[in-house]
């Protein structure tokens, strides 16, 4: 008798631990709303939305800016529809990004701002406005920039104690002329060390590898909105300017990876 009393208490025990498997295996504070750090993003149905990328970015587009926003913004009367593009991490891949952008519609950058902040770490977040007559044009500038940045965060290495940026065009166009004064039609390179320490060595050694053109020098206090990062530009020949990125980035990975381990790559190197 007891025995057989214990078969149906054992299967009744059983029965529960199978229902509990069927359920949805949301945890508690998931069904009371708790996203989870790996959900997946809500899709947006906004008219104005047009995607998301690497780097936590968002692109957006307006139509028809309101013209009391748009005298506030100081917009030129003829552009009425504008691009943008934001992000929390990263401002050298997006102002590459936009670079080739402008290449590719008929649009003008008309507005780039490197935010302080906490998501990059060391580095910035930012803010890229687009201008077009038509907004045909701004959406089209913007989905070209969102697409590039897979490409443009190729060369960008992290790990805990900071990060490597490193970029490359062999003809600037007037998004790298607007933020880094860079001149058009010719090549063009971009190397950022975080902590700042680091950038100042690889920038250093970028000018000792090849004949370059220096064109601006950025430190916490001086151009990089007190983020911790050093920042070279250069200009010149195309051969001259890769050879001078490959030597920084040599030297600069065999720096940051003393401090904290491997800084893989975000996406695939392209230098």
């Amino acid at each position: 008798m007891q025995e057989n009393l214990m078969e149906k208490i054992m299967e009744e025990v059983m029965k529960k631990v199978g229902e509990s498997k069927v359920e949805s295996p949301q945890s508690e504070e998931n069904k009371c709303g708790v996203v989870e750090e790996n959900s997946e993003p809500k899709a947006c149905g906004l008219t104005e939305f047009v995607g998301t990328a690497i780097g936590d970015s968002i692109g957006m587009v307006i139509a028809n800016v309101d013209y009391n926003l748009h005298d506030a913004m100081g917009l030129d009367k003829k552009y009425r529809s504008v691009g943008i593009v934001g992000a929390r991490t990263g401002a050298g891949p997006h102002i590459m990004a936009t670079d080739e952008a402008v290449k590719a519609t008929n649009t003008e950058i008309i507005g780039i701002e490197l935010a302080r902040d906490t998501k990059g770490g060391a580095g910035h977040g930012c803010l890229i406005l687009f201008g077009a007559e038509d907004v045909s044009d701004a959406r089209r500038a913007v989905e070209v920039t969102l697409k590039e940045l897979d490409r443009t965060f190729g060369d960008v290495y992290a790990n805990d104690a900071g990060h490597l940026e490193f970029q490359y065009t062999a003809r600037a166009s007037y998004a790298c002329n607007k933020a880094f004064n860079a001149p058009l039609g010719k090549s063009f390179g971009l190397i950022v060390g975080a902590p700042a320490a680091i950038g100042v060595l690889m920038a250093d050694t970028a000018v000792k590898a090849a004949n370059v053109d220096v064109v601006g020098y950025s430190s916490p206090a001086k151009g990089t909105s007190f983020s911790n990062e050093a920042i070279l530009t250069i200009s010149g020949d195309s051969g001259a300017v890769r050879q001078s990125l490959i030597a920084a980035k040599e030297v600069g990975l065999q720096l940051l990876e003393a401090m904290a381990g491997e800084a893989p790559s975000s996406t695939t190197p392209y230098i």
